[in-house]
């Protein structure tokens, strides 16, 4: 298969209108599903998307669509869904995919590939490789006709379920994507997730502001000295997992200035500096998804490798259980658990050694 045969972009909210634009933009054959065709009205009638802010003008779309058969036509399957999305759209995806295809996921959280590689696997789809990176585009949807474009990373990482499909793919994934680098491993890319770092304990120190739906700038107004102590401990943390599992997490104000060109000394100063956040409104719920992907994509995933590798991890912990108590879910359970990445039955050593294989990080079932 070649990249002739065009690629589909599963998933119309910003991210994924964004990516299909940029992709478009490259004068490639781009292919748009989605559930919900109304919400792409104009999209869907034209065939074409109207970029505005830092991206802009009019991309051309082979086809936009509800029905996902064509996928298997598809060189390469771009998935820009919620990440708790994951194992339904791998079940629906599974029964249209053909062996030599990638499926990228963009905002994959933390080991989003190996999720996904064991979803495809469980629904008996053929064996396929599966790669992640983050979200690469701060974006929004505009009406039914386009995406408004705030900001494009202007840094991030590449994993995948397994070392052999990242070799395979990244010299095209690079291609398109020029600011794409390769991580170690998964545990590596997911962790410079700054969303993830940053989202739960800014919302928790703003908590009744967010639960009485009153209007505040996420970035600008919810974050003052005492709230960066809670991200820095948070960012010690992912850090320590980090090193438990052969990965090296870079500060996190590195990471903003790589994204967006922001150099500052202090994570309060760079978040200040970082253009598209300045307006970012903040969730009017707790129940946001917002906060809900990254504490089942991320947080729990994190706290259950880190009691693996006997890391304490107390600020985790404690959001967690806040955001259970206040939600009436209880995360830990309804997460993304060791048992979705296939990893339920291995110790602290065997993790290392799946994710340090030249192999599958994500096992196959039999």
């Amino acid at each position: 298969m070649s990249v002739l045969d065009g690629i589909g972009v599963v998933g119309a909210g910003g991210e994924g209108r964004a990516v299909a634009a940029y992709l478009a933009a490259r004068d490639l054959p781009v292919h748009l599903y989605t559930r919900d065709l109304d919400a792409v009205g104009e999209i869907a009638h034209r065939r074409e998307i109207v970029a505005r802010g830092v991206l802009d003008g009019r991309f051309p779309l082979r086809d936009v669509t509800a029905d996902p058969a064509g996928l298997g036509a598809r060189a390469v399957v771009l998935v820009a869904t919620v990440t708790t999305a994951y194992p339904e759209v791998a079940a629906r995806l599974a029964p249209h995919l053909r062996q030599g295809q990638v499926v990228v996921l963009f905002s994959g959280k933390l080991c989003g590939s190996v999720e996904f590689a064991c979803a495809l696997a469980a629904a008996g789809a053929p064996e396929v490789d599966v790669v992640e990176t983050d979200a690469l585009f701060a974006a929004r949807p505009s009406g039914t006709d386009g995406v408004t474009v705030l900001g494009v990373k202007g840094w991030n990482l590449i994993s995948g379920s397994s070392e052999a499909a990242v070799a395979r793919r990244a010299g095209l994934l690079c291609e398109w994507f020029p600011m794409l680098e390769v991580a170690r491993n998964p545990v590596e890319r997911g962790l410079h997730d700054f969303g993830a770092v940053a989202h739960v304990p800014i919302a928790l120190a703003n908590l009744g502001t967010i639960d009485r739906a009153e209007e505040l700038l996420f970035y600008v107004d919810g974050v003052s000295a005492r709230t960066i102590a809670l991200l820095e401990r948070t960012e010690a943390e992912f850090a320590a997992v980090a090193d438990a599992y052969d990965a090296r997490l870079l500060p996190m104000t590195e990471v903003l200035d790589r994204y967006y060109g922001c150099p500052a000394t202090t994570l309060l100063d760079a978040l200040r500096t970082v253009r598209p956040y300045r307006t970012i409104a903040a969730p009017t719920s707790l129940d946001h998804r917002f906060l809900t992907e990254d504490i089942r994509s991320t947080l729990v995933p994190l706290q259950a490798l880190a009691r693996c590798a006997g890391v304490a991890t107390p600020m985790v912990d404690a959001a967690i259980t806040i955001m259970s108590v206040l939600g009436g879910e209880d995360f830990r359970r309804t997460g993304r658990t060791l048992a979705r990445l296939g990893w339920d039955d291995l110790e602290h050593g065997a993790i290392l050694d799946r994710l340090g294989a030249g192999g599958r990080v994500a096992g196959r079932a039999a």
